[in-house]
């Protein structure tokens, strides 16, 4: 029998928890989140002669920092074209300023703590899959001439399958996250900042004296809070009105050996795909490959998306081996594809980040060098472009469009549940089953154990649907998740889905 692949992120290492009490009097700043916007806010905070601390309830780079795939790049994901139309070209020359001074700033930073994660420059290549039309990549090109990007045009990509034409971008770049954040901790602990994982935090208050408040009752006080948990759990409706979230899948192939040239590649299919190397166990060469990107919750056909990623792989690199290791992440998308860093609206000494768009290795960069000025009481010229109160008006037919699909989901609750009967959920899976006027999400343990929550999601209410792949309970509205018996994963959600029933009973398949 051919192994299985395992479903977990090729990153994922050992060590990166660090254990200890919360810190009873008050700090400079506290950071909610391990990720790489986290982790990068407080090293640029500890360079600064701050003493910031980091909490999370997981290990460092245990959220969708640790299921990226981590391509560094100064080009835009979601195109410089359409940022361009919509807040006109100078602002799409300073955003690919920012993302490129974030890629030197990880390669400065490895240099200066000397971290070990695997960085290299390389070329990024933006291609039109064999047969379809190139004038996407016409008016992309243009535009990112405009703004200032290195590019040629190739008549296609250097892979060995057939592709169309191709754009050349120079001097972007990889690494291995986890590795990276292991060196930045190194480097917060030496200079004085604390981080400590195990410590969800359940609330917290802006104004002149802001706390945030652990899971288990502990209260920090600090000088100013930063929210870096991918999606913020400060807020309720604001923020998240203008962003959506994405699920985004990932496999990893072996290799014989490296491919070469060694780079970056990108499609302009809808949904597109996405393709870099890697260490794999041993040094062996892997080829991650993501895309098929769908709104959170609301796609029932995991499994062929995995294998549609599989399929475009093996025609453009067809000595690509056996599947070694598949998961998924969640990308938060924003009505102008620019991350949301800053002040949080109408919260005093509140700063947010969130809204990766794809750009999550580079975003959380900027965020670390933006808010460690803009805490420190200085100005910066990308305030304004990351700013979270901005509503460009190009973008009212985007923020329509994804809140009439958010408002959507609330006619969930008067339509019928995915099954009739609990003896319909297979051993190993779960299905939302209506009881009266309400619904529950129904978990079935591979010992035959009914695991019952509430399906109402408990940020603003949404209904959670089953994800068969990633065995999570996956809200369509803000994106919260919930792992099989209901423990929240990601925000905006900070409770975990209400219980209703522990199990007591094995029923039959």
């Amino acid at each position: 029998m051919a192994e299985q692949p395992r479903h977990e992120p090729i990153w994922h290492a050992e060590g990166l928890t660090f254990e200890g009490p919360v810190p009873t009097g008050p700090v400079d700043v506290c950071i909610v989140g391990a990720g790489i916007a986290g982790m990068s806010v407080a090293y640029n905070l500890v360079r600064r002669g701050m003493r910031p601390l980091v909490l999370d309830d997981g290990p460092v780079g245990g959220g969708q920092t640790g299921c990226t795939t981590a391509h560094l790049a100064s080009i835009l994901d979601d195109r410089f074209s359409n940022l361009e139309s919509v807040r006109g070209p100078e602002v799409s020359a300073l955003a690919h300023q920012a993302h490129s001074a974030a890629v030197d700033f990880i390669e400065q930073t490895c240099s200066r703590e000397s971290i070990d994660c695997q960085f290299r420059r390389l070329d990024g290549f933006l291609f039109v899959p064999r047969g379809k039309s190139s004038e996407e990549l016409d008016k992309e090109e243009q535009a990112a001439r405009r703004a200032g990007a290195q590019v040629e045009r190739l008549e296609k990509a250097p892979l060995q399958g057939e592709t169309g034409p191709c754009l050349r971008f120079a001097r972007q770049g990889r690494f291995e996250p986890l590795r990276y954040l292991a060196g930045l901790a190194r480097a917060i602990r030496e200079g004085g900042g604390q981080i400590v994982t195990g410590k969800g935090v359940q609330r917290m208050r802006g104004g002149p004296s802001p706390w945030v408040q652990t899971r288990d009752g502990q209260r920090v006080s600090a000088g100013a809070l930063v929210i870096a948990t991918n999606n913020p759990v400060n807020d309720r409706v604001a923020i998240h009105t203008r962003q959506a979230p994405y699920l985004t899948y990932v496999i990893a192939l072996e290799l014989p050996g490296p491919l070469e040239p060694d780079g970056l590649f990108w499609d302009t299919e809808d949904p597109y795909h996405y393709v870099r190397q890697a260490r794999g166990e041993g040094g062996r060469p892997l080829l991650v490959v993501g895309g098929e990107d769908h709104r959170t919750g609301l796609a029932g056909n995991h499994e062929e998306r995995f294998g549609r990623l599989e399929s475009w792989a093996r025609d453009l690199v067809p000595q690509a081996g056996a599947v070694k290791a598949r998961w998924a992440g969640q990308v938060m998308e924003t009505l102008d594809g620019l991350a949301y860093i800053g002040p949080n609206p109408r919260d005093e000494n509140v700063y947010i980040v969130t809204g990766d768009s794809g750009m999550g290795m580079t975003h959380g960069t900027i965020a670390g060098m933006l808010l460690a000025e803009l805490i420190t009481g200085r100005e910066h010229p990308w305030a304004k472009l990351f700013d979270p109160s901005r509503q460009p008006l190009g973008t009212l037919g985007t923020y329509l469009y994804e809140n009439a699909r958010s408002a959507w989901c609330y006619t969930e609750w008067v339509r019928p549940g995915e099954v009739s009967s609990t003896s319909q959920i297979p051993r190993g899976s779960g299905a939302v089953v209506r009881h009266g006027l309400s619904k529950q999400a129904v978990y079935r343990d591979e010992d035959g154990q009914l695991h019952i929550c509430s399906a109402a999601c408990p940020h603003l209410g949404g209904v959670v649907h089953w994800n068969d792949a990633e065995k999570t309970w996956d809200c369509p509205l803000h994106g919260s998740r919930f792992d099989a018996e209901g423990h929240v994963l990601n925000g905006p959600a900070c409770p975990d889905l209400q219980v209703i029933r522990r199990p007591r009973e094995t029923a039959s398949t």
